[in-house]
C-alpha cells in the first residue's frame, strides 16, 4: 500500500491529474469534498464553526455559506487558523478511514489525498510521496477566470494568500507541469502513476 498526497494551487491542474490517476487505479479522495460534508449541517465541524464564527455565515437554509465564511476570515490569519483547526482533524480522520477501507480490499492499492494545502498545513508529511500539479500563476488567473461568478480581484488575492507553487517544488517527489496540453499533462501523469507502481511494489 502506497499512501500519496497531491497538492498544487489554485487551477493548478491538481483535480484533472487527480482523476486520471483515479482511472488507472488509484483511490482518489478529495480532501475539498471532504470538507464540504464535515461543514454541511449534522457534520462534525458544523456546530463548532457556527459557534465560533456566528449566524452570519448561515444561509436561510441553516447550511454554511461558504463565501459568507470565507469573507469572515479573508485577511485575518488568525480566524483562518481557528476555521483550520475546526475543520482539519475530521477531513483527516474522513480520509484516513476511506484510505483503511480501500487498502483493506486492496492491500497492494495506491491512495491518493487530493488538497490544495498540503504544504501550509504540514500534512504533506504523512504521505510517503507527493505530487505537485504546477504551472505559471499567470496560468493559474486565466483559468480561475473561466469558472462561474470568477473576480479577477479574488483569484489574485487567493494566489497571494497561497503557497507559490515554485516554492512547493522543493516538497514534492514528482512534479506534474499541466501548463502544456491535456495530452501532455497525462503523459507526465502515467509516467509518475508507473513510478509509484514500481515504489509500492518494491515496499511489499
Amino acid at each position: 500500500m502506497l499512501r500519496v498526497g497531491l497538492t498544487g494551487g489554485l487551477a493548478s491542474g491538481k483535480t484533472f491529474v487527480g482523476e486520471a490517476l483515479a482511472s488507472w487505479g488509484c483511490c482518489l479522495i478529495q480532501a475539498d469534498e471532504i470538507g464540504h460534508r464535515v461543514l454541511a449541517p449534522g457534520g462534525e465541524a458544523y456546530e463548532g464553526v457556527v459557534q465560533e464564527f456566528g449566524g452570519e455565515i448561515l444561509a436561510p437554509d441553516g447550511s454554511i455559506d461558504r463565501s459568507r465564511l470565507a469573507a469572515v476570515v479573508f485577511h485575518r490569519p488568525d480566524r483562518l487558523a481557528r476555521l483550520n483547526a475546526l475543520v482539519h482533524p475530521p477531513v483527516l480522520r474522513r480520509e484516513d478511514e476511506i484510505a483503511a477501507e480501500f487498502f483493506a480490499g486492496n492491500p497492494d492499492g495506491i491512495a491518493v489525498v487530493e488538497a490544495a494545502i498540503l504544504i501550509e498545513t504540514g500534512s504533506y508529511c504523512r504521505y510517503d510521496k507527493l505530487i505537485l500539479a504546477f504551472c505559471a500563476p499567470e496560468q493559474q488567473i486565466e483559468r480561475a477566470l473561466r469558472r462561474e461568478g470568477a473576480v479577477e480581484a479574488d483569484i489574485r488575492a487567493r494566489l497571494q494568500r497561497q503557497m507559490p507553487l515554485e516554492e512547493k517544488r522543493k516538497y514534492a517527489d514528482y512534479v506534474i507541469d499541466t501548463s502544456g496540453t491535456k495530452e501532455e499533462t497525462l503523459r507526465q501523469t502515467r509516467a509518475v502513476f508507473d513510478a509509484l507502481r514500481k515504489v509500492e511494489s518494491a515496499a511489499r
